[in-house]
Order: structure tokens, then C-alpha cells, then sequence
């Protein structure tokens, strides 16, 4: 299997000449892994562009790759409106659509018409909120959270949960990394898997004032009650603690805290029915409480934080 852009083959997929230049030649693909995107400050702006490279992307492959077997999107809760307040729970990949603009149901439906009457077919992924190692992601949340823990060991402070205060008790599923990429494979090799979309969760379910005490016995930190915090507001000055940390320990630097927040902010439960994707044969699951704690085993051996 061939994935669809080598890192030797970097394209502005946004630019229509320099996607068909750059990925036009590609002429041995037979699997297209899109995860491309492009952030605006408003919903209705991520449309045009996060369309657009699809768009280029495919446009540019599809006519030159005689033997393309399939596309994978990666999508997300967004589908269901997530984002936008409290939705319905468990989501289901049969829900029906929200009140666009959401870019997702813009890719889908291109990939949805794009795809009649050919031999290639797309399936739709469908994380929740994705763990694993990737400095210099903005929407890495164990990366938030270690760092947040790190900052309030160095202060001599007890860790708070920073969220709203309905967030703490409510129902939140995770996705670890590894679990995502195998579940991505799998949809886009296995035929029952044709121009479907999946929801891909760890199998479990967790409240944060259940995982908080146990991230902070990780750190070794005793819990305060939560307290709402904008993490971007309260971390905004400690960049001369972090890079005392940092000297300290010798590690790398790092964080945004945007994502964080938002993900601190569901006072409403987030998570979707994973079902699916078991009746066509993917039972691959992650504890979600062995993730955090692998995940910040992982940071601290590549020096990431203390």
C-alpha cells in the first residue's frame, strides 16, 4: 500500500498549480490519508479553505492514479455539533446533519459526489479528542495537561481542574493515537469498509473527577476543588517558570493552552456510540486512564517535562 503524499513531496494545497505540480505525478498511489487543516477564527471560514485542499488534493492524484483504492477523511465530533454546545448522546454516524457551515459536511459530500461511478471509495474517521505525542500540535491535550501539572509542582500549588464547573462530572471519551492510526488502516483496507464513516473512541468512558486525582498522584500533586481557570489567561505569564523548568531539567520547550480550554469548557457530555465500527470488525481498544499515563511516561523519556 502506497500513502498519498511523501514527505519528499510537500504541496500548498491551498494553491491549485503548485497541488497539481507537486502531487500530479503520483501516479503509483492507491490510498489517500487526508488529514489537512487549516484554522480561521470563525466556523464559516474554515469552509472555503479546509474544501479547498481536499479539492486540490484529490483533483491533483485522482485523474494520474490509475489503481486509487480509497480516501480516508479524518473528521471528528464537529460532525455532530460537539463544538457548539450539547448534543445528542451517545452520536451516531447515522445523525442527521446540523444547520451548516460546518467544513466537514463540505468534504464529505465532495467525497460523497466525487466518488459515483468510480472504482475508489472514502471513509469517514471519527475521533474523539486525540492523545498521544506530537509537540507543536495545538490540539494536544495530554501535552496541555503535563505541562499545566509541571507548572503547578514548581509553584508548590495543588492541581485544579481548570474547567467549567459542570465539566468536571460529565461523561468524556478520548482516542489514543495508536488506536486511531490502526483504525484508519483498517477502514481503508477493509472492502466492508466502503463509503462509510466510523466513530473511533478507546471503548471506555471517563468523568474527569474520576482521571483528575489520578493524573495528580502521577505528578505527585494533591487535588484542589476545581477552580475555573482560562489556562491561556493564567500560563500566559509563566514562561520564566516553564523555562526554569526547563533549565532545571534540560527539556524542550513548548505549549498552546486554546485547545485545552475548550476542551475544559464541556459542561456537557461528550462522546459517541463506537459501535459501528465493532459490527464491522474492528474491536481494537486503550484504557483511557493506561493512555494519560503512558502518554506522560513517553514525555518524560523524551525529556518533554520533568
Amino acid at each position: 500500500m502506497k500513502t498519498g503524499i511523501s514527505s519528499a513531496c510537500r504541496a500548498d494545497l491551498l494553491d491549485r498549480d503548485d497541488a497539481r505540480a507537486k502531487l500530479g505525478g503520483l501516479q503509483q498511489v492507491t490510498h489517500i490519508f487526508y488529514a489537512a487543516y487549516q484554522h480561521r477564527l470563525t466556523w464559516a471560514e474554515l469552509v472555503a479553505p479546509n474544501l479547498t485542499m481536499l479539492v486540490n488534493t484529490l483533483e491533483s492524484v485522482e485523474p494520474v492514479a490509475d489503481h486509487l483504492q480509497h480516501v480516508s477523511l479524518m473528521q471528528g465530533y464537529k460532525v455532530y455539533g460537539g463544538h457548539l454546545g450539547p448534543f445528542k448522546t451517545p452520536a451516531r454516524e447515522t445523525d442527521a446533519h446540523f444547520m451548516p457551515p460546518e467544513f466537514m459536511f463540505d468534504q464529505q459530500t465532495y467525497l460523497e459526489q466525487r466518488q459515483q461511478g468510480k472504482a475508489w471509495t472514502w471513509s469517514g474517521i471519527r475521533p474523539a479528542v486525540v492523545g498521544g505525542f506530537a509537540l507543536g500540535n495545538p490540539m494536544n491535550l495530554a501535552l496541555a495537561i503535563a505541562v499545566y501539572a509541571s507548572v503547578s509542582k514548581e509553584l508548590g500549588l495543588p492541581l485544579r481542574f481548570p474547567g467549567k464547573p459542570g465539566a468536571y462530572d460529565k461523561l468524556v471519551e478520548m482516542t489514543d493515537a495508536g488506536l486511531l492510526a490502526k483504525a484508519t488502516v483498517w477502514a481503508a483496507t477493509d472492502p466492508r469498509c466502503g463509503n462509510q464513516a466510523f466513530n473511533i473512541g478507546n471503548g471506555d468512558l471517563f468523568r474527569w473527577s474520576e482521571m483528575w486525582p489520578k493524573i495528580a498522584r502521577y505528578f505527585d500533586l494533591e487535588v484542589a476543588p476545581p477552580l475555573p481557570l482560562s489556562l491561556t489567561t493564567v500560563m500566559a505569564d509563566k514562561a520564566e517558570v516553564w523555562q526554569r523548568i526547563v533549565d532545571k531539567h534540560d527539556l524542550a520547550e513548548l505549549s498552546s493552552w486554546e485547545f485545552s480550554d475548550f476542551v475544559f469548557s464541556w459542561d456537557y457530555d461528550m462522546f459517541g456510540d463506537g459501535s459501528k465500527a465493532r459490527r464491522f470488525g474492528f474491536h481494537a481498544y486503550v484504557e483511557t486512564e493506561a493512555m494519560f499515563m503512558a502518554i506522560f511516561d513517553d514525555f518524560r523519556r523524551r525529556k518533554v517535562i520533568p
